[in-house]
């Protein structure tokens, strides 16, 4: 379970460019939940995620992760037991090293130059054979000769061969064409899904928003203005949600790429 209790943070405190990013947030996450998250530009949504990940403290507040008060403990710390994947595709591994060595890094095997176990291989080989993207016959191909969409399955893969205790997906399709976007979701459902791993996810898409997971929260000026989830998330269309957000944040949603998705 994550829970997130009244974290706030301000950067820049005291200067003419200060910003107050975070609210007095608070969220509680069960274990399994796939959470889906939406909001304006600016709203504090990937602030949010680096405040879970530990880019930074927080001014205030605790975020608790299984059980462990994680509120101090450094990113490196952090990150055995958060995944993250990023809005950009060359993010998340190394284009200089092959796939396999990407694959051992992220098992914990060792990484470039590193031994590879023929058992290791193997499990590698049908890991990506699941994607459906031809990678199991290209592992000894550098990462970065690999498409933006091929990457991002890859890294998506990288984060979860170790199940985390909690995976952030931080608008990991943003940067992909269509057709690419709607196959690297289904292979994020279907990892999710099969390893039953607690998600959060930032999308710009809100039909996507809806579609996966089993509860959507809108975030607006630092904080949750909105959360749903059940029977009452399963009525809802795309039309409903922006209603739902002028009603709850005083305003019209205004951003062009999300009510264009």
């Amino acid at each position: 379970m994550l829970t997130i209790r009244r974290i706030s943070k301000t950067f820049n405190p005291g200067t003419v460019n200060a910003k107050t990013a975070l609210r007095g947030l608070s969220l509680e996450v069960a274990d399994g939940d796939f959470v889906s998250i939406i909001g304006a530009n600016g709203a504090g949504k990937s602030t949010l995620f680096n405040a879970i990940a530990g880019s930074f403290f927080t001014d205030s507040g605790s975020i608790v992760l299984g059980g462990e008060d994680i509120t101090l403990a450094p990113e490196y710390v952090r990150a055995k037991s958060i995944g993250r994947l990023f809005q950009d595709p060359m993010r998340g591994s190394a284009p200089g090293m092959t796939i396999e060595e990407n694959l051992a890094l992220a098992a914990g095997r060792g990484g470039w130059l590193s031994h590879v176990s023929k058992a290791d291989k193997a499990a590698f080989r049908d890991r990506l054979a699941l994607l459906g993207m031809g990678l199991e016959d290209r592992m000894q191909q550098p990462v970065g000769l690999l498409s933006g969409g091929q990457r991002q399955a890859l890294t998506l893969m990288m984060a979860t061969i170790n199940p985390p205790k909690l995976l952030l997906l931080d608008e990991h399709t943003a940067a992909l064409d269509p057709a690419t976007a709607e196959k690297v979701l289904s292979l994020t459902k279907d990892i999710v899904e099969s390893n039953r791993l607690t998600c959060l996810m930032v999308t710009h898409n809100m039909q996507s928003a809806l579609d996966l997971g089993n509860r959507t929260l809108m975030m607006d000026q630092g904080d949750i203005i909105y959360d749903v989830a059940g029977a009452e998330r399963e009525k809802l269309q795309v039309s409903d949600l922006l209603v739902l957000f002028r009603e709850a944040a005083g305003k019209n949603l205004d951003n062009d790429r999300m009510l264009l998705s």
